[in-house]
């Protein structure tokens, strides 16, 4: 049976989590959220038995959970629970009310399969997930590591340590001192050396972090500029930094850090200990963030399907469903400018090879606005491009893109902005060039069009028999000329005979 509606429920050391998702295309797009700070793992007694007030907490947060809940078929929800549940001894006695509060069945999951889910979640949101990545998730009761390429992971372990239980330990009512992170991170690098050599064997590409301690670490680093190089994600001198910031307040209530949510500020620093200890145990310099976790993995196993190749171009392909979008003019254009930009590359680097990827989907959603109105239907393009859900896309991927299809048509001043050195132009003016030609919009065959890059801007080189024969062409391309003359660059058009004009 399929369902429209999914819902994944993460009964989390720290935090529970309710996660409510739409089926596209075998694509998940969130549709519905709920968070509550719960911190079952601070109920967790020295005997390892659940206490009263925590019980009470988690059974109010199901309650209200159960209540949105309310109308899913049985086999649209899956529910898990992670390592507060798995190490309490009166878990059972508490379940029997947690299920009636929620209204669902709930699974304990040990700790590898705890790490498998967060795998798949992760990987649905990796822009590339042919590379071999590093996943780190640092829970309330548990730290997750994963290796894993494409969609199936090499190496999964648990390990018994997370930021609930380190920042009670380690850091008993609040207080920061160098002599607690000293021996917080001592503990959390000596439980890794079980698992370092191996994982250091096996190898990876990228490091990514995921769920809470990584989200709020990448935030407060960012937003509070500790990074030092200015880098995207979590870096060694950023978690330095944070940790000379920690230990001058000397106390999580005298923090007053940009980002930091309150429900965050008790275990932050348990969570940047076993972070800093990742860091130095693995070697790594740099960590990227992934919005996909345990709550999105549970989803799309309980659909019990995936995705083998780059999810990007899945979205794509379904987007250009979504939105009926003419699929061979989409083709036509998208093959033409692919040329285009071929000639204009010097050499096959890697980065250019990523640069024709995003001209490919450019030219295939380029026309995805006309599904709102065909009047300035690039306009409405970009802005879905810039604000839907796309899985597999970064919002920095999706900006981009939007601002390329902006460009496609009409003023290039709408993306002045655009740095001179860009590569963005490049695309651009493949894009639009190829839009102009094909404005027919059937397979007559067009003739040899050679582009190439000028100091000032861009040669067109074509067949100046064909181009006398098409007077609507031409006057596109001289009205392209003065476009591009009201950016400071140029377009010359040369005939076969070997003569060039400007194009404005």
């Amino acid at each position: 049976m399929s369902y429209e509606l999914v819902a994944a429920v993460d009964l989390g050391s720290n935090s529970f989590r309710l996660q409510v998702g739409r089926v596209v295309d075998d694509q998940i797009y969130p549709l519905d959220s709920l968070k509550e700070p719960v911190r079952l793992a601070a109920g967790l007694t020295a005997q390892k038995v659940l206490d009263g007030p925590s019980q009470l907490r988690a059974l109010e947060a199901l309650r209200r959970f159960g209540e949105r809940l309310r109308g899913f078929d049985a086999g649209a929800v899956r529910v898990v629970a992670t390592n507060a549940l798995r190490v309490a001894k009166n878990a059972p006695q508490f379940l029997a009310q947690a299920e009636a509060a929620l209204g669902f069945p709930i699974e304990i999951i040990a700790g590898r399969e705890e790490a498998r889910l967060i795998y798949l979640g992760v990987v649905h949101t990796l822009p590339n997930p042919s590379r071999q990545q590093l996943v780190v998730d640092i829970g309330g009761g548990s730290t997750e590591f994963i290796i894993g390429r494409d969609i199936e992971p090499i190496e999964l372990e648990s390990l018994y340590m997370g930021c609930v239980g380190f920042s009670l330990k380690y850091f008993p009512r609040g207080r920061i001192e160098k002599s607690g992170m000293k021996a917080a991170e001592l503990a959390a690098r000596k439980e890794l050396q079980g698992i370092v050599r191996q994982y250091r064997k096996t190898g990876w590409e990228e490091a990514v972090g995921s769920s809470g301690t990584a989200k709020a670490l990448v935030d407060i680093i960012e937003l509070n500029g500790l990074s030092g190089t200015g880098e995207a994600g979590i870096t060694r001198d950023g978690l330095e930094r944070l940790r000379g910031v920690l230990l001058q307040a000397g106390d999580v209530g005298k923090l007053t850090l940009q980002g930091l949510r309150p429900d965050r500020i008790p275990v932050l620093p348990g969570g940047l200990a076993i972070m800093s200890a990742v860091f130095k145990e693995f070697g790594l310099e740099r960590m990227a963030f992934s919005d996909g976790a345990l709550r999105l993995g549970v989803l799309y196993d309980l659909l019990g399907r995936y995705h083998h190749q780059d999810l990007r171009h899945a979205t794509v392909q379904q987007f250009m469903r979504r939105y009926q979008v003419d699929a061979g003019q989409a083709a036509r254009v998208a093959a033409t400018a692919r040329g285009f930009l071929q000639q204009l590359l010097q050499k096959a680097a890697a980065t250019e090879q990523a640069d024709a990827q995003v001209l490919d989907w450019a030219a295939l959603l380029h026309e995805i606005g006309i599904s709102v109105a065909h009047s300035s239907y690039h306009k409405h393009s970009a802005y879905i491009l810039a604000n839907a859900d796309m899985p597999g896309f970064s919002k920095m991927d999706q900006a981009r893109l939007s601002r390329i299809v902006l460009a496609h048509r009409g003023k290039l001043e709408r993306v002045q902005e655009i740095v001179a050195d860009s590569p963005d132009w490049l695309l651009i003016f493949s894009l639009r060039l190829a839009v102009l030609l094909h404005r027919s919009r059937d397979d007559a065959a067009l003739p040899a069009i050679t582009v190439r890059r000028g100091e000032r801007g861009f040669g067109i080189g074509v067949d100046p028999h064909w181009l006398e024969a098409s007077p609507l062409t031409a006057a596109a391309l001289e009205e392209e000329g003065r476009q591009w003359s009201g950016l400071g660059m140029e377009i010359k058009i040369k005939s076969g005979r070997g003569k060039s004009q400007a194009a404005a």
